[in-house]
Parts: C-alpha cells; sequence; structure tokens
C-alpha cells in the first residue's frame, strides 16, 4: 500500500477503516475498490462473484 490513511486530509481514519472492515466482512471471491480523488476517499466499491459448481457428470 502506497498511501496512508494519514494522509487522507479531513477524514475520519477509523471511519474509514470501519468501511473497509464491513466490505471485506463475509467476502469469499471478489474485490474492495477504494476511490480516492484530492486527497479524499470518495467511495467504497464491494464486487462480488459467486463460484458455482457444476454438478459430477454421470458416467455409465
Amino acid at each position: 500500500m502506497s498511501a496512508t490513511l494519514r494522509s487522507l486530509e479531513g477524514q475520519d481514519e477509523a471511519n474509514i477503516l470501519r468501511e473497509v472492515q464491513s466490505a471485506l466482512r463475509g467476502l469469499r471471491f471478489g474485490a474492495v475498490e477504494i476511490t480516492v480523488h484530492n486527497g479524499q476517499v470518495v467511495q467504497i466499491e464491494r464486487k462480488e462473484k459467486f463460484r458455482l459448481q457444476q454438478p459430477a457428470s454421470r458416467q455409465s
């Protein structure tokens, strides 16, 4: 990670961390994207993927 939360001017670091933790909670496959504009976190996006298992093929 190249930036630290301390560099995000005027924002509550603990609140940002809580939101990131919330986005990560329960995520098995996917991504969490944090968007920063002018040194401010403006968006936290959670993209979740669901892996579907194909049933085993029956061989006769």
